[in-house]
């Protein structure tokens, strides 16, 4: 990529959250990460691509979710950083899960892909 965009690396970032939401996030970043990307989530979970794949189909979907405070990082010519606040929610739980999220992403072959995703739990 030429230059970075915030607006496409959120929608590939608003993508995956749908896939949460559909319980398909396995197949969605199975697709999207790189060989070796990991995501580290707030319970101290850090899984690699192999992890996410076979895992997130069955992980409870969300309801809804709402993300905000996008920012880009460029990191150089072939790498990214989106940062923004989620909240999101599961039905039939009454409280929201609100936490900061980054993703840095690489071209690889032309197309941007997950090299890493981070989880930082807001506290109140």
């Amino acid at each position: 990529m030429d230059t970075w965009d915030l607006t496409r690396l959120m929608e590939l970032e608003r993508e995956g959250w749908e896939s949460l939401c559909g319980s398909a996030g396995g197949a969605h970043y199975g697709r999207l990460m790189s060989p070796g990307a990991v995501m580290i989530l707030v319970n101290g979970m850090i899984l690699d691509r192999h992890a996410v794949e076979t895992s997130l189909n069955d992980s409870p979907p969300w309801g809804s979710y709402d993300l905000s405070d996008e920012r880009l990082v460029e990191l150089g010519d072939d790498a990214a950083a989106v940062v923004y606040k989620a909240e999101a929610w599961r039905p039939g739980q009454p409280d929201a899960f609100v936490a900061l999220m980054s993703s840095v992403y690489r071209v690889i072959d032309g197309e941007p892909r997950l090299a890493l995703y981070q989880q930082t739990t807001i506290t109140h």
